[in-house]
């Protein structure tokens, strides 16, 4: 694969050169290299490292003058617009948020998460960092064996952060929120949603809990029973 440059091609191999010169500082100005050094940082035979610095100049990609003892180069506007091409393709593939897709039914919970949701610790961090008071209850959704597998993946997810807190009485825990989609089996969905992740629970893996500002199975017309989808992504 190559990338047109000037009026010839930039390979691969080419890039790697422009790589190593930009690390060496020669995308702010001239820096010294000697085809030899430059053959070593990259595994390659002097021979090598010449024609690619050759390629690169013919590209318009390099400017450079030569010495007795080596050359001087530096790369120019199309050599760095290369550099920074490839630098948003790698953006794209490490940079972007992470998803998630989940499938279960609707299940009725055990009450804890009405208590939980509205004990004051907590109440003031989802309003700070989720930007809503939740509902005073959790959606429960029992995950389908495939997804209960899955479940592992929001660990790479970037989540909020509920730090843990006490009052006179405990220390009550931790908790990680997801923003979360909720679609039903006929397509319609609740966006503005978390699932959330306490640092400490009883429940099992296959159990995934949502919390929302408003109640999301009235929001959907969902029962007992019933399959939802749970897009989860990164914050």
């Amino acid at each position: 694969m190559s990338v047109d440059a000037g009026t010839l091609a930039v390979g691969f191999d080419e890039l790697a050169v422009l790589k190593r010169l930009a690390l060496d500082g020669a995308h702010r100005g001239e820096v010294k290299v000697s085809c030899r050094s430059l053959g070593e940082d990259l595994e390659v035979s002097t021979q090598t490292a010449s024609r690619r610095l050759q390629a690169l100049e013919d590209a318009e990609c390099i400017s450079r003058e030569k010495v007795g003892d080596g050359q001087f180069v530096e790369l120019t506007e199309t050599g760095i617009g290369l550099l920074k091409r490839e630098y948003e393709d790698y953006r794209a593939i490490f940079e972007q948020k992470g998803s998630l897709s989940l499938a279960g039914t609707i299940t009725t919970g055990m009450g804890e998460g009405r208590h939980y949701v509205t004990l004051p610790g907590y109440k003031v961090q989802f309003e700070e960092k989720l930007g809503y008071d939740p509902y005073p209850g959790t959606l429960n959704v029992t995950l389908s064996a495939a997804s209960k597998r899955e479940r592992s993946g929001m660990a790479s997810l970037e989540g909020v952060d509920i730090t843990a807190w006490e009052d006179e009485e405990r220390t009550y825990g931790g908790a990680t929120c997801y923003p979360a989609v909720i679609e039903s089996t006929d397509g319609h969905t609740f966006e503005r949603a978390h699932v959330i992740e306490p640092d400490r629970t009883h429940h099992d893996t296959a159990e995934l809990e949502i919390i929302a500002p408003e109640r999301v199975r009235d929001e959907l017309g969902l029962l007992d029973g019933d399959e939802v989808s749970v897009y989860v992504e990164s914050a």
